[in-house]
């Protein structure tokens, strides 16, 4: 496809309809959490009417790092090979104390999984290639149709929306505010997010220059071209390069973005003999703060708008995209009669969860960047100083602990370990990848993980499969890994059984022979056994779903 001036597109603006309208899905916000939404949805069959009040994509770089479990779940939504392209693929991280580096870190530090890191990529492009999928998957998505007033009732919400050539009325049986950390649904609704705001103000210079530097996240704390304060570094497709400076609290945000005040800084940072243009320059001052609860009858909450932190670890995007990632399994399955709707009420515990730990992280990374007192500021200095040549230092240093799936330890879905297991996660743990083959040709272990539950056995006796094919269902998959050395036991050789044959994942989920496994559909694990008993399967399934062992759940 040709690549376009996103940031200039003008998006189709639907027709307004003549009379009201009743959908069972709506979702409100057309960024990359709302369209993400949309299209998990689409994908698992249930159609979904978008509506954004804006007809365009974001203007300037934005929410550019997109961390390695946001493109799995792309992977998933068909996406993902189209961002990675695109985007800057980084795993390395630099930290700079003045003008010395004082420690570096890898974020990929093992090899052998299919997706980096991170990758940078401006918003305006993530949002163009989620477009251009949902109307692949026929979603009607319409934009500057606006939601001026909400009526939200027990069983369904009524929307008052307003376009340029009209109004009407539109009934979702399930509304999805995606709208950012503005909300206009949550302020219609009279809910508010509590929190910590944080003076300080930010300034965002989006460069376009021909430079030799890697592909790295360079942080620098009180360095020489910009003293007293912080500065970050980021590469993006297109020779376009983000930079941060910290400004401070009394800095005028009506001066400091005019451009003949923002060449200078640059410069500075640059060298005097580096020519560059400015694509984009912006202000912000940010906050860490949350919904008490991400559910209000039929209206729920996603991404920003349910939940936001400072900009330091990339934690907004990435959050809300997990956001997605964890409803909309939860709403197929209860809108399929296969869940109760009590199973969402897991989506607000979990991601309430999740939302706590990102806040904490951002919050303690801010407090490290932004010291408020000369205590603080001679704790950052020193640690600083000392990680150059002390490990136990260098954990302390933060300059945003960048964003990593939650756990979901605690969650009521899940089902306790009864036996010793180790390994790289644990239950509530999302999936790590691993190198396996599948007739003879090389696959990425979660490319093989669907949309349902995902019952794995790792190298099972034939009794033992027997007894796990009983169990398959359209909600519950099975999926048969084996190691090199039994399959010399296989008999057929059209198998399609995945082998192990690096041992990466019999190491990464503490494997042994008829070990079994139980994934739900957004790839976390929820249950896992050393040996297969289908009532305990069933057991483990049942709660998942949120239903008791006696419901039926297909």
């Amino acid at each position: 496809m040709l690549e376009q001036n996103y940031q200039t597109t003008q998006l189709a603006i639907a027709p307004t309809p003549h009379h009201d309208e009743h959908h069972p899905i709506v979702v409100v916000g057309a960024g990359p959490v709302g369209l993400g939404m949309a299209i998990d949805l689409a994908l698992r069959g249930q159609p979904v009417v978008v509506l954004d009040d804006d007809n365009q994509f974001s203007v300037g770089s934005r929410a550019i790092c997109f961390a390695k479990r946001t493109l799995d779940v792309w992977d998933r939504l068909g996406v993902a090979d189209r961002m990675v392209q695109k985007g800057v693929a980084w795993n390395v991280g630099k930290v700079f104390f003045r003008d010395e580096e004082v420690w570096n870190f890898n974020l990929l530090p093992e090899p052998l999984h299919q997706r980096p890191a991170f990758i940078n990529l401006q918003q305006y492009y993530c949002e163009a290639f989620l477009y251009e999928r949902a109307l692949e998957l026929g979603i009607d998505i319409r934009s500057k149709h606006k939601v001026v007033d909400i009526e939200n009732h027990p069983t369904q919400a009524s929307l008052s929306v307003t376009t340029p050539d009209g109004a009407y009325t539109l009934h979702a049986d399930w509304l999805i505010a995606c709208d950012g950390a503005r909300s206009p649904i949550r302020k219609a609704i009279g809910q508010s997010s509590q929190g910590r705001i944080f003076q300080d103000r930010f300034l965002i210079a989006d460069i376009r220059t021909k430079v030799s530097y890697p592909a790295e996240r360079w942080f620098w704390f009180d360095p020489p071209f910009h003293p007293n304060q912080s500065v970050l570094l980021h590469s993006q497709p297109d020779d376009v390069w983000r930079i941060d400076f910290q400004l401070g609290w009394d800095a005028d945000p009506i001066e400091e973005v005019k451009e003949e005040n923002v060449r200078p800084r640059v410069q500075a940072l640059l060298g005097d003999d580096i020519e560059f243009d400015f694509e984009w320059i912006s202000i912000y001052t940010f906050a860490c703060e949350r919904m008490d609860t991400f559910r209000f009858n039929r209206i729920l909450f996603a991404g920003d708008s349910a939940h936001r932190v400072s900009p330091f670890g990339a934690r907004g995007a990435n959050s809300g995209i997990q956001d997605t990632d964890n409803l909309a399994w939860k709403l197929d399955l209860h809108l399929r009669g296969l869940a109760p709707e009590s199973l969402l009420d897991s989506y607000c515990q979990e991601r309430g969860y999740a939302a706590d730990e990102n806040i904490a992280h951002s919050s303690r990374a801010t407090d490290f960047i932004t010291p408020k007192s000369d205590i603080s500021l001679l704790f950052r200095n020193t640690t600083l100083r000392l990680a150059k040549e002390l490990p136990f230092a260098r954990s302390l240093v933060n300059s945003g602990r960048l964003s990593l799936p939650s756990t979901y330890t605690d969650s009521p879905l899940n089902t306790a370990d009864q036996e010793s297991f180790s390994g790289s996660i644990g239950v509530g743990g999302s999936a790590v990848d691993a190198p396996l083959q599948q007739q003879g040709n090389d696959v990425w272990w979660l490319s093989q993980l669907g949309s349902s539950f995902s019952l794995v056995l790792f190298d099972p006796s034939p009794k033992q499969q027997q007894e796990a094919q009983a169990l398959q269902h359209a909600l519950l998959n099975i999926v048969v890994i084996r190691s090199t050395e039994s399959m010399s036991s296989v008999t057929d050789a059209e198998t399609t059984d995945l082998v192990d044959h690096m041992k990466t994942w019999q190491q990464r989920y503490d494997a042994q022979a008829g070990s079994c496994y139980l994934f739900r559909p957004d790839q976390h694990l929820t249950a896992r056994w050393r040996h297969l008993d289908n009532d305990q399967v069933q057991h483990a399934l049942h709660r998942a779903c949120g239903v008791s062992s006696k419901e039926a759940i297909c």
